[in-house]
């Protein structure tokens, strides 16, 4: 069984402070659904743009936005791929964290979903190491060998006591913050992967952040941190004893990328609200995820229609209106034409 070693010293108490003030001022903040739903597009074009410009992608930050909305970008090789690989794992924890327990299988499908057309040899997306195939980590540039995983003999038992830690942690006895530096860490100790170990780890222990209920808004992007501090990144990392595992230098740098992350989200918050908050009077305007995906649609395509509505979510010409007359009221859609020649677009 994992049984992860730290202690709890004043930097790690001083960021989860921080941590915590940050989250509440986030989760209180009175916005209005366009400012929500940009918010979650840029963490999640951030996130996109960061995990894969670590591993050498080349892609700028708009271009990753604009293949974000579908737009085509001229890129050389697998970059391209890359990136809309991370949308679509991104995406895919929405679903993984209504199941109740992560599986080995969870694990491969999210690696392939990551890997999927941008390895040398496809046979290794979704698939563990196995029998004589080993890995060695370095610096690309410089050739040197820095970490050498355990034998691939040894990947089945490991990622079942991974597994058994994340799925048997109590939320309400270990900070979501603290487990999810761990499950970081142990998933790149582990190496279980030929490639593609990095971007998997990162996508957990945003999992992990979903998953506990802390990240409930998903506007800040942790990658973002990473990558404007590779050196740092990686230094941490190497911090742990590769015989003591000894974690507590590791999940200090882990702590100040969420502090960092989260602190930057509250400063455009308080900007966006005038530091107004739920707390003060103002109301928060509740929408839905099936009015979440109806706005998203017309940020995509300018506008939509009663019968889109009606496909989109697969609901009645009457839910469908509902639906639609919901967003005007809250100035999120305004109604245009007339008769049969209705349409909404963005207020």
């Amino acid at each position: 069984m994992l049984k992860p070693r730290y202690q709890i010293t004043h930097l790690i108490l001083d960021h989860l402070t921080k941590i915590s003030a940050a989250r509440e001022v986030i989760i209180n903040a009175p916005l209005v659904p366009k400012w929500e739903l940009d918010l979650r597009r840029e963490a999640l074009i951030r996130s996109a743009h960061a995990s894969t410009s670590i591993e050498g992608n080349s892609l700028s930050y708009e271009e990753v936005s604009n293949l974000e909305i579908g737009r085509e970008v001229t890129a050389f090789g697998k970059d391209r791929q890359e990136v809309l690989n991370y949308f679509d794992a991104l995406k895919y924890l929405d679903k993984l964290i209504m199941v109740e327990k992560i599986t080995n299988k969870d694990i491969l499908k999210l690696h392939k979903m990551i890997t999927t057309k941008t390895l040398d040899n496809p046979e290794y997306s979704g698939k563990y190491r196995h029998g004589n195939q080993y890995v060695i980590v370095g610096n690309r540039f410089t050739g040197e060998i820095t970490y050498k995983p355990p034998a691939t003999r040894e990947v089945p038992e490991l990622m079942e006591d991974f597994l058994d830690f994340i799925n048997e942690i109590d939320f309400k006895k270990l900070n979501p913050v603290l487990v999810a530096g761990i499950v970081h860490y142990e998933f790149v100790r582990i190496h279980p992967f030929i490639d593609g170990n990095g971007r998997t780890a990162r996508i957990l222990a945003t999992y992990i952040l979903l998953k506990s209920g802390f990240d409930t808004k998903r506007f800040f992007a942790l990658d973002d941190f990473y990558n404007s501090d590779r050196p740092g990144y990686y230094a941490a990392l190497k911090t742990v004893n590769s015989t003591k595992r000894e974690l507590t230098e590791w999940l200090e740098y882990f702590c100040e990328g969420v502090d960092v992350s989260l602190e930057a989200v509250r400063k455009k918050i308080m900007l966006l609200t005038g530091g107004k908050s739920r707390d003060m009077g103002f109301n928060q305007i509740a929408l839905g995820e099936k009015h979440m995906k109806i706005v998203e649609y017309v940020r995509k395509n300018a506008s939509v229609t009663n019968k889109k509505v009606r496909e989109l979510l697969n609901v009645s010409n009457k839910t469908a209106y509902q639906v639609l007359e919901t967003l005007c009221k809250y100035n999120v859609l305004a109604k245009r034409g007339g008769g049969r020649n209705v349409f909404y677009i963005l207020e």
